[in-house]
């Protein structure tokens, strides 16, 4: 395996167009801001690192496929019982 603690990891969408940069020598960038739910497919984005000293870039890669977690559902038959000292509330 390459020694890539002086190279950071670059992420394209398929436009080309740079999402995200990581931190030098750190081997795991974050897509973030997709809803939650989104489908992702085979290189909808791609990967590459950079040499921090030269500049270079490696060749792109595809990024695999992914969903996006969803977020639970929002709180349905919300209810408050008033105690003495507030309430006690529940949800389903």
């Amino acid at each position: 395996m390459a020694d890539r603690t002086n190279q950071t990891e670059i992420i394209y969408d398929k436009t080309g167009k740079k999402v995200v940069e990581g931190t030098k020598g750190d081997l795991s960038t974050a897509i973030a801001g997709l809803t939650g739910g989104t489908t992702v497919a085979d290189g909808d984005y791609k990967i590459s690192f950079k040499d921090a000293t030269t500049g270079l870039e490696s060749e792109k890669v595809d990024v695999p496929g992914f969903t996006v977690e969803k977020a639970p559902d929002k709180p349905a038959d919300v209810k408050a019982d008033a105690t003495s000292d507030g309430a006690n509330v529940s949800a389903e």
